[in-house]
Formats: C-alpha cells, sequence, structure tokens
C-alpha cells in the first residue's frame, strides 16, 4: 500500500516544491519525506498559519520517480531547474554560487554529511496539482478529517493514518484530480529569497519531521 504524506509550508517561493516543464521536484527541505518516500506514494502541501492563515492546500503530487545518491545535482537533465542549488566539486558537493535558493551553510541538512550524502534523495512527479498562491480551503473544508488533522500537526509530517483520515485524503486527492485537469494553477506565494536559512520561520518548511500514528 502506498503511504501519503502531509505537511505544512511556512514558505512557498518556488524552491520546495519547485513546478517547472511539467515536472515538480522536492530536492530541498523535508530530508526525511525525500529519504523514505517512494514512487507511488502521495505528498500533499498544506500552507502553515504563517503563510495562510487558513491552512490551504498548496499542491498534492504523486511520486512518479526518486533519484537518488546527489545525481539530481549532476545529471543534464536538471540542469536548468531552479531547486538544482547544488553542484559536484573537487570530489564533493558544494552549494552552487548564484542559486535562488538556500545557502553554503544548509548543505548538510539537505543532502547529508559528506562523503555518504545520504540525504541526497530527490523525489520526481509528473501527476502533481500545484496551486500555490491560488491555492483554496474551499475544498479542504469539505473534507473535516482532513481539516481537523491538518490544523492539528505542528513541526514535522505525519504519514501514517488511521484509515478514516486516509479514505479523506484519498477522496480529496480524488476529487481534486476530477475538477483540475492543470497542473499547475497558480503561481507561488512569494519570489525567492537567495539565501534564507530553512531552518528560520521564514523558510519553506518546518525542519523537526516524525511520524504520527
Amino acid at each position: 500500500m502506498h503511504r501519503i504524506y502531509f505537511y505544512k509550508l511556512t514558505a512557498d517561493d518556488g524552491g520546495a516544491p519547485c513546478v517547472r516543464d511539467g515536472l515538480l521536484s522536492l530536492a530541498i527541505c523535508k530530508p526525511m519525506i525525500r529519504s523514505t518516500a517512494e514512487p507511488g506514494d502521495l505528498i500533499f502541501g498544506f500552507a502553515a498559519n504563517s503563510l495562510h492563515r487558513d491552512n490551504r492546500l498548496i499542491y498534492i503530487a504523486q511520486i512518479s520517480e526518486k533519484v537518488r545518491n546527489g545525481d539530481y545535482y549532476r545529471e543534464h537533465r536538471f540542469a536548468n531547474r531552479s531547486d538544482r542549488v547544488y553542484e559536484w566539486h573537487r570530489g564533493g558537493f558544494a552549494w552552487r554560487n548564484g542559486a535562488l535558493h538556500h545557502g553554503p551553510k544548509d548543505l548538510v541538512h539537505d543532502l547529508g554529511q559528506p562523503p555518504d550524502y545520504k540525504k541526497a534523495n530527490v523525489l520526481l512527479s509528473t501527476d502533481f496539482r500545484y496551486f500555490g498562491a491560488s491555492g483554496t480551503a474551499e475544498l479542504k473544508s469539505r473534507f473535516q478529517r482532513v481539516k481537523e488533522a491538518v490544523a492539528q500537526l505542528g513541526r514535522g509530517h505525519r504519514v501514517m493514518h488511521p484509515e478514516p483520515l486516509r479514505t479523506a485524503l484519498m477522496a480529496l486527492k480524488q476529487e481534486i484530480w476530477k475538477n483540475t485537469s492543470k497542473r499547475v494553477a497558480g503561481k507561488p506565494t512569494s519570489p525567492p529569497r537567495r539565501g534564507v536559512c530553512h531552518r528560520s520561520r521564514s523558510c519553506g518548511v518546518l525542519t523537526q519531521e516524525r511520524s504520527i500514528p
């Protein structure tokens, strides 16, 4: 059975997730999700109160591919993506000078310690709905279990759900796919902020992650 993850974003600036050319990628932030999620799993990203007080839905993505071992930062097919903020340099990864997101101090959190870089996994999706600033809480409000679960979620992500909540999340996904044909239905809430640390309140996600039964 595929897993369903959901979490809250404290910023939506095109970095995590990055949506471009029909592909949604999660390459920075959320290292535990990037490490444990696999193709077929679903990710729901809702807004934290600091981003939108209504906890609106920012995106849903079904994972199509997982790029491991830092290959996202080596393969040519990803060269023009804005979340490709690291590069292989002199036998190790380094922050790419001029990258739009994060900075050198975020490398270990995003990729892990050298030389193994165990967190250097990137999730890709070609089957997603991204709303960004155009997201709405209206649909979520019709799914009371989802609304309550999102409201109760603090730091981190949730992946282990009681069956009624899992059923409600799947129903929410199916309704959105039925009613929204465009994969990209809005723009990011804010422009990129180069050098902003993702462990601060202004980053894209909260950093302490855990599974909640």
